[in-house]
């Protein structure tokens, strides 16, 4: 009795009565156990390992403590089963440690202001392959709120050199779902929507419309389809919605990374996708720019390659499976789609967050050759009378037929068939229509001398003229035949 006990914690260190030191050190004791449990706690949900009671697309939590709780509903868009996540409140918590350190360097680099537009934005990614992956992959890595990811399409064994996220274990699975697991481990508070369906019009007010339960339309639309009747169609209804969108080019067959580009949709002849989606924008749209494109000006170094060999008889349409849907694949190398995703989200981010960045210009060379061309296709057109006069070309077009399509050569001369000479002067050459019957469109413009494009416009306008002229001369018309279909390829026309 009466004895007196030191109790040290720490550097501190107290004399009290025993009775008072072993309630001390249950404190103690109790505060170093609080604690650690407290220290697991954080660690599980950093790790990802404590999903609260958010459901995922596999019914498994996914969510943080008091973070967004969602629910998973199989919905029906455009006849295509796919699932999407309903939020029950609204976005996170800012004041969340765990997220402002997640996002802290968001936060330096954009301020306070600018991280909370982007933690506040819904974005939609309308294609999931190697472009579309990585575009949504980074806007979610980067705090973006709402998120909506639309995908027809599976995950296949050949996409992994590409996709951002996906395994050999997601291989046959939705490309959107596959998206929406794996970001449940990245950024479990983001509401993300994955639909499993194919952008088409009548689908437009499902797959554009309001955030669920709210009436906040999207921000900000990242176009990463690769079919042009699909591209065209989304493109048209963002204009018409008055949603801001940029669209992809081409990032297939090629492999220098500095050599993108943004620029007006306007202005990218230089990319065969942009260029198609260009033409076709303002032919059943009148849309003739105002949408940012990300465009290589690098050449495609391969060509398309069909998966199938033909039997007699067969043609590459019975082997499609959706209507206008490509059935031949461009090789890829995976590293360039990457690319063109991180620079569509970057310029994405800066947009919503008010800081954007003018990118370097594209810059186009126009020689006065084309201008001539252009000029003499106009008049041949005005001399056949304002009855028939169509001129459905512009110069973007003009250039297209006379360097891509004849390589700068009529196509009566020989060489065409081998050459691509670019650099030949065109001074004596002449665009005209093929086929008199039809406007002069990019797929019935034929590049002659002048003197031969007035011999053929003098003996297909005669009655039964053009088809004596094939008649005759079955080698000349299956050529041209040959490259307007090409340019009908190149350009979505039916």
């Amino acid at each position: 009795g009466g004895g007196r006990v030191t109790v040290g914690v720490g550097a501190m260190a107290s004399t009290t009565h025993p009775s008072r030191a072993v309630a001390a050190l249950v404190v103690v004791v109790g505060a170093f156990v609080a604690g650690a449990v407290a220290a697991t706690a954080l660690s599980r949900r950093v790790k990802g390992e404590d999903h609260g009671d958010v459901v995922g697309v596999d019914g498994v939590g996914r969510g943080g403590g008091d973070a967004v709780r969602c629910v998973d509903v199989e919905r029906d868009v455009g006849g295509v089963r796919g699932v999407a996540t309903v939020p029950s409140t609204s976005a996170f918590d800012a004041s969340d440690e765990i997220l402002r350190e997640q996002f802290t360097r968001n936060v330096q680099f954009f301020g306070e202001r600018g991280q909370s537009a982007v933690r506040d934005a819904f974005v939609v990614v309308v294609g999931l392959g190697g472009v579309g992956s990585h575009a949504a992959h980074m806007i979610l890595r980067s705090g973006i709120g709402k998120l909506r990811v639309i995908d027809f399409d599976q995950v296949s064994l050949s996409s992994l050199n590409r996709h951002a996220t996906a395994t050999r274990a997601d291989v046959g699975t939705a490309k959107a779902t596959c998206l929406k697991k794996h970001f449940a481990e990245i950024y479990p508070e983001a509401d993300v929507d994955a639909r499993v369906a194919m952008y088409e019009a009548d689908a437009e007010e499902e797959l554009l419309g309001p955030w669920f339960g709210t009436s906040q339309e999207p921000d900000f639309v990242v176009d990463c389809i690769d079919n042009i009747d699909t591209k065209i169609a989304l493109l048209a209804a963002c204009v018409r919605r008055n949603i801001r969108v940029v669209t992809s080019g081409g990032a297939g067959a090629k492999c220098d990374p500095t050599r993108l580009r943004f620029a007006d949709i306007a202005d990218c002849a230089a990319d065969p996708l942009a260029r198609a989606v260009r033409y076709r924008l303002n032919k059943e749209y009148k849309i003739q720019g105002g949408i940012t494109a990300l465009i290589s000006i690098e050449k495609q170094r391969c060509e398309l390659v069909a998966e199938m060999e033909l039997k007699e008889g067969e043609t590459l349409s019975d082997y499609q499976v959706i209507p206008n849907f490509r059935v031949r694949t461009i090789p890829v190398l995976g590293c360039v789609p990457a690319i063109f995703g991180m620079a569509l989200a970057s310029h994405v981010l800066t947009e919503i967050a008010e800081a954007p960045f003018d990118g370097e210009p594209l810059i186009v060379l126009r020689s006065k050759q084309y201008d001539t061309q252009l000029e003499r296709l106009r008049e041949r057109e005005n001399e056949r009378g304002r009855e028939v006069a169509n001129m459905a070309v512009d110069l973007e077009d003009v250039i297209y037929l006379v360097r891509e399509v004849w390589c700068a050569l009529s196509a009566r001369d020989t060489s065409n068939k081998r050459l691509k000479a670019y650099w030949r002067n065109t001074s004596g050459l002449s665009l005209t229509r093929w086929d008199p019957a039809k406007g002069a469109t990019l797929d019935n413009l034929v590049l002659l001398t002048t003197d031969e494009a007035d011999a053929h416009d003098a003996k297909c306008g005669l009655e039964g003229g053009f088809i004596a002229l094939c008649d005759e001369e079955p080698d000349l018309a299956a050529f041209v035949t040959s490259r307007l279909n090409r340019v009908k390829l190149d350009f979505g026309i039916p």
